[in-house]
């Protein structure tokens, strides 16, 4: 029986600006309450920026989808069992 193969995304760690900015915003717990998945995704993205314009941008759209409890890079998302 052949083994399931299952992709594993890299883990990148959280720069300590978006741990402030988080903070500053009061997110930090919206933010944790997301998916595991989600989390690395946004800070991977975000690391990812090759310009500060475009990082800044990106901050900026975590925290909005943060703050509103939906949505998630643009695509449609709710918490569980709301």
């Amino acid at each position: 029986m052949p083994t399931k193969v299952v992709a594993r995304r890299p883990r990148h760690p959280m720069p300590a600006d978006i741990t402030r900015v988080l903070a500053k915003h009061k997110l930090t717990a919206a933010y944790r309450a997301r998916p595991a998945y989600q989390q690395n995704d946004y800070v991977g993205w975000i690391r990812r920026a090759v310009r500060l314009a475009t990082r800044r941008k990106r901050i900026d759209q975590m925290l909005d989808e943060l703050a509103a409890c939906e949505g998630y890079m643009k695509m449609k998302w709710r918490p569980r069992g709301t």
